[in-house]
């Protein structure tokens, strides 16, 4: 018996004669993370040992990585250097199928970070940057969109120098997504507060999708001076529903941009321009992750846009997806499922769900 989800999906790709055609290309910066577990954080000029080391390649890349998983073709636009550490990265994108389209240097290493997780899980971050900083206006030059595809750009492209290649590329997409025949895919990380207010104006003008979590929601709506209620703020509890949905409202209506604002197991808030606020059930699932599974639904929420899925339909996706990631991840690591494991449990979510929006 085919799924409902199923029978969009065919009728998607029976209006787009080859959905899985399209791209999900990446701006973002791509480096090699290694994580290690520490007891705790020394002094200063004390001494720590840990149990437990890995390194993995970390930014956008794992945003890329679901995409592929997904069956869409992804790609790299941003630098790729020369060395030990750009060696790990240009493997890891070979081995997921996901092509390098952007510039490469000869004279610098990819950068590196390295992420220390206490006892609590308490993450502390030191980073190294490397070529993929290193860009200038024309860094994005070559990407050149075609009509169905999704362009994805993340917050750790929006601080360095490679900064004035997105705002370039921000420039040329224009101010009406209606006009572009691709869609851009805006997730600002936890580094919003530190992007300067031009390109942050930019960024709003071009009217992207914006994909957050709570606390980027939070921070976007603080930078664009969005009077909230103490209510919005609110924790896991009661009311909490009442805040996302508030805050989304909220954000939405300033951003005059589709809106998706993420809550771990609670699923998702999705706001359309003049549209209502819906709320996109998540999956309870069993945290051992340390690192969160914003890249797993990123990456699939990217994917579902190119194969021609609604948004609200899209996030319902990304939340299964970003479930299993959590359930199977791997040192930590949050890995993105197949496309077919990820289909399977969305459909028994619209299963369960008569009023799951017919695609758009």
């Amino acid at each position: 018996m085919i799924s409902r989800i199923g029978e969009r999906l065919a009728q998607a790709q029976d209006h787009h004669a080859d959905a899985a055609g399209h791209s999900v290309i990446s701006l973002g910066h791509v480096w090699v993370d290694i994580m290690m577990d520490v007891d705790g954080f020394p002094k200063t000029g004390g001494f720590a040992v840990s149990d437990h080391t890995n390194a993995t390649v970390g930014g956008s890349y794992r945003v890329m990585q679901a995409a592929a998983r997904m069956g869409v073709h992804a790609a790299h636009a941003g630098i790729i250097g020369t060395g030990p550490w750009a060696t790990i990265v240009r493997k890891a994108l070979d081995d997921n199928g996901i092509a390098h389209i952007g510039q490469d240097r000869l004279d610098t290493d990819s950068g590196f970070r390295l992420v220390l997780s206490d006892e609590e899980h308490r993450k502390t971050y030191i980073a190294t940057y490397g070529a993929e900083a290193q860009g200038d206006g024309t860094t994005f030059d070559c990407v050149e969109p075609q009509p169905g595809d999704v362009v994805h750009i993340s917050g750790n492209t929006l601080m360095d120098h490679t900064a004035a290649g997105v705002d370039e590329f921000m420039h040329r997409a224009g101010s009406d997504p209606a006009t572009r025949g691709y869609a851009i895919v805006l997730n600002p990380t936890n580094t919003l507060s530190l992007v300067n207010d031009h390109l942050l104006e930019d960024l709003v003008l071009a009217r992207p999708i914006w994909s957050c979590n709570r606390q980027e929601a939070n921070t976007l709506a603080d930078r664009l001076g969005i009077l909230r209620d103490d209510d919005m703020l609110m924790t896991v509890g009661g009311g909490f529903d009442r805040s996302m949905a508030e805050l989304c409202q909220a954000l939405g209506e300033t951003l005059r941009a589709p809106l998706v604002v993420r809550a771990g197991s609670r699923g998702a808030w999705v706001r359309t321009p003049g549209g209502e606020v819906a709320h996109v059930e998540g999956h309870p699932v069993k945290a051992t992750h340390t690192r969160s599974a914003g890249a797993p639904h990123t990456g699939t929420l990217c994917a579902m846009l190119a194969r021609g899925w609604s948004l609200t339909d899209a996030v319902r996706i990304a939340n299964a997806a970003a479930s299993l990631a959590i359930r199977d991840s791997v040192n930590g690591v949050p890995v993105c499922p197949s496309y077919e494991d990820t289909i399977a449990l969305a459909d028994g979510d619209a299963d369960a769900d008569e009023s799951i929006p017919e695609r758009k």
